[in-house]
């Protein structure tokens, strides 16, 4: 089972290779995670963090470089009120060191984690109902999709903010990211969003490894045609051996 299907696991569904289930109903106590796409903001980012906290919860602030991410803790830091409690965390810290740090954020002695994608999945903390992700341009789509799943896990409102430079020029497949994640925010939209990823990043290489990426010796096109043919006369095949028997 999977929220998100990688665009090859997606398409062998479509083509008939996989069987295919889609659960549309979520728990009966969810509700949908305010989903905004906006340029980077200090007044906003104090906003959304004031709010979360003032109502008891915590906070999730995605920045996925390491190199400066003790400068974006400091910068964050001078913004808001000192008795905030904040922790760093990502894959380079000693394990016991990011343990230690995890489950004191799990124990409600941190108020804002600011980490790395390394919270994308695994992660199920019903207090933390705002994340705040920084650089969201420079993530693919399922990743955007699993990092928005870590908060509203309760059945109280969450918000993700996806924060980009200011006046950044994003590229074409970019600014289809950020659109397709602001628009398919309801909850059970996670067929839409790997419908919009197998668009972006092709289907991959059904008899290869490839996870994505379009067939270029081929031809798409003539490469879907041809995998079709091939199922439909496998399950043919299978059919005639089963009447047989």
């Amino acid at each position: 089972m999977t929220a998100t299907p990688i665009p090859r696991t997606l398409y062998m569904s479509l083509m008939g290779a996989k069987n295919l289930s889609v659960i549309n109903t979520p728990p009966g106590n969810r509700l949908s995670i305010k989903t905004v796409v906006v340029e980077y903001d200090d007044d906003l980012i104090c906003q959304a963090i004031t709010r979360e906290l003032n109502r008891k919860g915590q906070v999730f602030f995605v920045h996925n470089c390491i190199h400066d991410i003790e400068k974006l803790r400091n910068r964050i830091t001078r913004i808001l009120p000192s008795n905030i409690r904040f922790a760093v965390a990502h894959g380079q810290m000693p394990g016991k060191t990011l343990e230690k740090v995890m489950f004191a954020f799990l124990g409600g002695k941190i108020d804002v984690l600011i980490c790395t994608m390394i919270i994308e999945s695994g992660i199920d903390i019903p207090n933390v109902n705002t994340i705040i992700i920084n650089n969201a341009h420079r993530f693919g789509l399922s990743d955007l999709h699993q990092l928005r799943g870590r908060v509203g896990r309760f059945d109280r409102p969450a918000y993700a903010y996806f924060m980009i430079p200011k006046n950044e020029f994003l590229d074409t497949d970019s600014r289809k990211r950020l659109s397709a994640i602001q628009e398919y925010s309801r909850l059970g939209s996670g067929f839409h969003i790997a419908m919009e990823d197998l668009e972006l990043r092709g289907a991959g290489n059904l008899l290869g490894v490839e996870q994505h990426g379009f067939i270029s010796a081929i031809g798409f096109d003539l490469y879907c045609r041809l995998l079709k043919e091939a199922v439909s006369n496998f399950k043919r095949v299978i059919t005639n051996e089963n009447k047989e028997t």
